[in-house]
C-alpha cells in the first residue's frame, strides 16, 4: 500500500514531472562548471571508499563522484529524480528515495557532499544534518557543502545555510574549513583537525 508524500517530497516530484529538468542540471554552463569546482576542490590523489552524495537529482554528479570511489550512496528526496538517476547511473551507486534529515542512511562514509540542498530545509533541520555528518564520517572523512548565493524565497539562504550547518558541525567535530567563493556559490571544504589535507 501506498504512504501519503510529504509535502516536500510532493513539491520535488511536481517540479520534476512538469519541467522535467527543473534546475537544467543536465545542460547549464553553471551546473557544468560548479561540477568542476566541486571535484576541484576535493584532494585530487584521494580516492574514497564511501560517498554519500545528498541531494543528488539525476545523478550527474553521482557519476563523477564514483569515478574517485569505491562506493556511493546517493539520495533525494524525489522519488521522480531517483527513478531517472537508477535509469542512468544505477549501475555504479546506489540510489535511494528518502527525505532527510528522518531519512538519513545508516552507514559509515568518509566522503559526504552536499550540493544546492541545505536551504531547501528548516534551521533545525540544518543542524541535525550536521549532526548527522559529524557523526557517521570516518575519522578521516571529509564534508563539501556547494551552496548558491544568490536570492532565494527560501526561509534560509545559502550563505546562513553554510553558516549554520558549519557551527554546529564544529560543536561536534574538530575540523578545519577551506571556503571558496565562486561568483554565484560557494564550497565549503570540512577536514578534520588531525588531517594533513
Amino acid at each position: 500500500m501506498m504512504t501519503d508524500k510529504s509535502e516536500r517530497e510532493q513539491t520535488f516530484d511536481d517540479l520534476y514531472r512538469e519541467k522535467g529538468d527543473p534546475w537544467h542540471v543536465t545542460t547549464s554552463e553553471y551546473e557544468r562548471g560548479k561540477y568542476v569546482s566541486t571535484l576541484a576542490a576535493l584532494p585530487q590523489d584521494r580516492h574514497f571508499r564511501s560517498v554519500l552524495d545528498i541531494g543528488c537529482s539525476f545523478g550527474t554528479l553521482t557519476a563523477k563522484l564514483a569515478q574517485r570511489s569505491d562506493h556511493v550512496t546517493a539520495i533525494d528526496v524525489s522519488g521522480e529524480a531517483i527513478s531517472r538517476a537508477r535509469a542512468e547511473h544505477g549501475d555504479i551507486a546506489r540510489f535511494e528515495r528518502a527525505e532527510l534529515p528522518d531519512g538519513w542512511p545508516d552507514g559509515r562514509f568518509d566522503l559526504i557532499v552536499m550540493s544546492e540542498v541545505l536551504y531547501f530545509l528548516s534551521r533545525a533541520e540544518i543542524g541535525q544534518m550536521a549532526a548527522f555528518a559529524a557523526r557517521d564520517l570516518s575519522p578521516d572523512g571529509l564534508c563539501l557543502l556547494v551552496n548558491w548565493t544568490g536570492a532565494n524565497d527560501l526561509p534560509v539562504g545559502g550563505e546562513e545555510a553554510a553558516a549554520l550547518f558549519t557551527r554546529t558541525y564544529r560543536s561536534h567535530r574538530e575540523c578545519a574549513a577551506e571556503t571558496i567563493v565562486h561568483d554565484e556559490f560557494r564550497i565549503d571544504l570540512l577536514i578534520p583537525k588531525s588531517s594533513d589535507e
